[in-house]
């Protein structure tokens, strides 16, 4: 289980607890004659953790991608603390950190020879060996592992050097795409924790998975998806697993 935050590592940003830092309104992005995303809303609020759910081909990347950057609005907006991606893509990066299903590392570097570099690429504090390590351990790398190759870790492990990148950056947002993918329950369950630390801490997180129980489980909300609508939102406090997954299965024979 990851150690407590210490109270020396970096805080993130403060804002105050409800405020919405992403927000999609009427959100479209078509592909030629194809809409992978059709008219999306939603928001995601400091100190939230929003889950995705839907098959392939829902919309769930795409959304993801528009918060990014990566592609651009049909018709419709994203923003990012109240900033229009496409306006200011510089200032809404510098909010975001990103965790897709693959996470891609220098594999001939160490874990914390890549959190370095990585860091400062991202523009973020400079930080010592020391304080980079201390990020890497309290993101629940074991300590052993800290000063190994990335070709030699796993997957979990990898996502772990991602979590204590978005730490280091002070990111106030996090997307997700598919995290727990491929993970075995071990840890899939840690990461569900990393994530939850980071939601008391502020962070925004929106979160795209298949995984029903991961989401019921670590989410606050819940948007399902299908055929690039958002076709039902749920707080997952007031549904139960098989609630959730009656829910669903009645929206993906719609």
């Amino acid at each position: 289980m990851p150690s407590p935050v210490p109270a020396s590592a970096p805080t993130v940003p403060t804002a105050k607890v409800g405020t919405p830092l992403l927000s999609a309104e009427s959100l479209v992005k078509d592909y030629g004659s194809f809409r992978a995303v059709d008219t999306v809303s939603l928001q995601v609020h400091t100190g939230e953790i929003y889950c995705l759910l839907g098959p392939n081909g829902a919309g769930k990347s795409t959304t993801i991608n528009c918060f990014l950057g990566f592609v651009a609005p049909t018709s419709g907006r994203v923003q990012v603390k109240g900033l229009d991606v496409q306006q200011h893509p510089v200032e809404t990066k510098r909010a975001l950190a990103y965790i897709p299903e693959q996470v891609n590392l220098y594999r001939n570097l160490s874990g914390l020879e890549n959190l370095a570099y990585l860091a400062a690429l991202g523009g973020g504090a400079e930080r010592s060996r020391t304080e980079l390590t201390e990020l890497l351990v309290d993101a629940g790398l074991q300590r052993e592992a800290v000063t190994k190759r990335v070709g030699e870790y796993s997957k979990g492990m990898r996502q772990k050097v991602a979590v204590a990148l978005a730490v280091a950056k002070e990111a106030e947002v996090l997307l997700l795409d598919e995290p727990t993918s491929g993970l075995d329950p071990k840890a899939s369950n840690e990461f569900s924790d990393l994530l939850g630390r980071l939601r008391e801490r502020g962070v925004a997180i929106l979160m795209a998975t298949h995984d029903l129980f991961r989401a019921r489980e670590t989410g606050q909300r819940v948007g399902i998806m299908n055929r690039g609508r958002l076709v039902r939102e749920l707080a997952t406090s007031e549904i139960g697993h098989a609630d959730l997954e009656r829910i669903y299965l009645d929206h993906m024979h719609d």
